[in-house]
């Protein structure tokens, strides 16, 4: 896990611009502080901050490697870790003569690129965004993982191309490849009711995102050239009758497979540990390969919003050490400008918050941790996916009769039991469903933006993805469109910023190819069903039943059919007391976006708010997080201190 930085420039690369990249990888010590490097020729510059995880003396990058009659003629800047490491190793060794000089994985990514070509990026099993420069054809390959848990960043100018696994590290070299920095309102527009920015976008026009399973080739004075290698499909079929056992078995296996694959590291590895299904599983099975295992989990003072008396529990049952985090509001506040600067863009998710916490107090113990993160988009863990159920009865209605039943919504007062209902009852899938996040409705988001443009909808990003699914069913259309954009726009963001701000490597082994080969195969009824189970003879409805069946005897039984709640904060009451009104009224009356948004709308917002008239704590805190980014990295009016972490390799 580390922080990667290059440089392909169209008038060489000077003295200058070596020290500019050089002097921008500050911005990425978090990411890597055990080691620095940089390498460079008459085309390109790269530079390295490691956290080192696998063979720790070797494998220092940027890495050079080649064939026996060019042994330097590739240059290789990676950020991830490649779990069938090994095995790939043995089979260019096997079959191509491969020669090895350190015993790492980094080896192993430029080997298979120079032996399978592009091909290699859908033989890795593990998260990644790696640059592989050829010095005898002067193409640059980029890549990144299927699910997009690793990041990477491009922008093209005048003077050449600039990547780098955070944003903030391209905005030093702007002027040096030629960019402005111009903000992008269309990406403001979709944060504001996605609660995050949607790839490829970012808040600033001119950098762009490489997307999840895709990757890129470049030349020196050319654009990139973007492909597609990885589409995730959900080819559900019914269990054939009496295969139950075998396919829960599959799923088993896969998963054990995986998180046996994700354990591989040459420094001690934890598991965050929350009081749901996901975590608890991954966490039980990391116990079999190591006894010693230490969870970690966190939670808030104000009752109910604190799932450490679970995860305590849980911790109990599996045999593992348990370390707890707990965070007080004034914490929660203090902390919120430095998470910010860690984001790049925002990310209006308050989880992040305590997950910061967890991570910070995590590194104290270890140096990797395990967590569940993608096994509800993966097996159909939402509560929003039993929807499609509810609404069967309007699929049958003419479109005539459903458009009525949305109108007779709109005179229906607010809080009216049954307006919900209808209201999205009278939508397609593609209109209703843009994910996870839904804080704004058009009337909202008008009164709160200056600039609001109603042909700029979710709609945007979310129809070339559900074009990809047509036919399906609706859960599973739900499913590959969080893929696209709730995972890889909130979750994975989160994941990797919050913990790489506190130079620590997390893994995710729900999102392993294998793991997801067997999930996308589970059908509709497998997922949310109101089957009883011999552990639960009277459970409601239920999410994600077939991972729940794999895990029996594997998970806890007080896990095993418990909803799901993560890690919960208590915004709705901290924006309404002492504990964050006075500060979000801060917030809004010394931000410099009175040009983005209405302030009087937003604070009558945080007035109605306070006084308990409405909830408008998703979009408070969507506004709120985006203000205090401005504030950051666009007025330089909020200067977080930033403390750069300074870790014992030993970990």
């Amino acid at each position: 896990m580390c922080g990667l930085l290059g440089l392909l420039t169209t008038d060489g690369t000077g003295d200058d611009a070596v020290t500019r990249v050089d002097g921008a990888m500050h911005c990425l010590r978090h990411r890597g502080p055990d080691e620095h490097g940089t390498w460079h020729d008459e085309d390109l510059i790269l530079g390295f901050n490691r956290l080192s995880i696998i063979d720790l003396e070797h494998s220092h990058q940027p890495l050079r490697w080649g064939p026996p009659e060019n042994p330097g003629r590739y240059a290789l800047t990676f950020n991830g870790e490649i779990y069938n490491y090994l095995e790939v190793r043995a089979e260019l060794a096997r079959d191509h003569g491969a020669e090895f000089n350190t015993e790492g994985d980094s080896e192993a990514i430029v080997a298979a690129y120079h032996y399978w070509g592009a091909e290699a990026v859908r033989r890795l099993r593990g998260m990644f965004a790696f640059a592989v420069w050829d010095t005898e054809t002067r193409e640059l390959f980029l890549a990144r993982d299927p699910f997009g848990i690793k990041p990477l960043f491009i922008a093209t100018g005048t003077n050449g191309t600039a990547f780098g696994s955070e944003k903030k590290s391209l905005l030093e070299l702007a002027d040096v490849i030629g960019i402005d920095t111009e903000l992008d309102p269309r990406a403001i527009e979709h944060y504001t009711v996605l609660q995050y920015v949607p790839e490829p976008e970012t808040l600033h026009a001119r950098i762009r995102r490489l997307e999840s399973g895709c990757y890129a080739r470049l030349e020196p004075g050319k654009a990139p050239e973007v492909t597609r290698y990885f589409t995730p499909t959900f080819p559900a079929a019914p269990f054939a009758p009496g295969s139950e056992q075998s396919r829960y078995r599959e799923i088993t296996e896969a998963l054990e497979d995986s998180v046996a694959k994700h354990m591989r590291a040459d420094v001690t590895v934890g598991s965050f540990l929350s009081g749901g299904i996901d975590s608890t599983a991954i966490a039980a099975l990391a116990m079999r390969h190591n006894p010693n295992l230490i969870t970690f989990t966190t939670g808030f003072e104000r009752e109910g919003y604190s799932e450490v008396d679970v995860a305590a529990e849980s911790a109990a049952a599996i045999g593992a050490r348990h370390v707890v985090k707990v965070v007080s509001p004034a914490e929660f506040a203090a902390a919120i400008p430095e998470i910010v600067w860690y984001l790049d863009d925002p990310v209006a998710d308050p989880a992040l918050v305590p997950l910061w916490f967890v991570a910070k107090e995590a590194r104290k113990h270890v140096k990797v941790v395990l967590s569940g993160e993608g096994a509800d988009e993966l097996f159909g863990g939402y509560t929003i996916y039993r929807e499609p159920i509810s609404l069967r009865p309007f699929d049958h209605l003419p479109t005539v009769l459903r458009r009525a039943a949305g109108k007779l919504s709109d005179r229906i007062p607010e809080g009216t039991r049954g307006k919900s209902l209808l209201h999205r009852g009278s939508m397609t899938l593609e209109e209703r469903y843009y994910g996870n996040a839904r804080s704004f409705s058009d009337a909202q988001l008008r009164a709160a933006l200056r600039d609001f443009r109603p042909e700029w909808t979710h709609q945007d990003v979310t129809a070339p993805i559900y074009a990809q699914s047509r036919g399906w069913d609706p859960v599973a259309r739900m499913q590959h469109l969080d893929l696209f954009t709730w995972l890889r726009g909130d979750i994975l963001v989160k994941a990797d910023k919050m913990t790489m701000a506190n130079s620590l490597e997390l893994r995710v082994p729900f999102l392993d190819p294998e793991v997801f080969a067997v999930a996308s195969r589970v059908p509709l009824d497998q997922k949310i069903t109101t089957r009883r189970t011999k552990r639960a003879a009277s459970a409601p409805s239920t999410t994600k039943y077939a991972l729940r069946r794999a895990l029996e005897g594997i998970v806890p039984p007080h896990v095993l059919h418990r909803a799901k709640l993560g890690f919960p904060v208590p915004l709705r009451h901290w924006l309404r007391g002492t504990e964050l009104f006075d500060w979000a009224h801060q917030q809004i009356v010394e931000s410099g976006t009175d040009h983005i948004f209405d302030k009087a709308a937003i604070t009558r917002m945080l007035t109605e708010h306070r006084d308990g008239s409405s909830d408008h704590s998703r979009r408070l805190w969507t506004i709120l997080t985006f203000m205090v980014w401005h504030g950051i990295f666009v007025e330089q009016r909020i200067v977080p201190q930033i403390q750069e972490p300074l870790y014992p390799v030993s970990l």
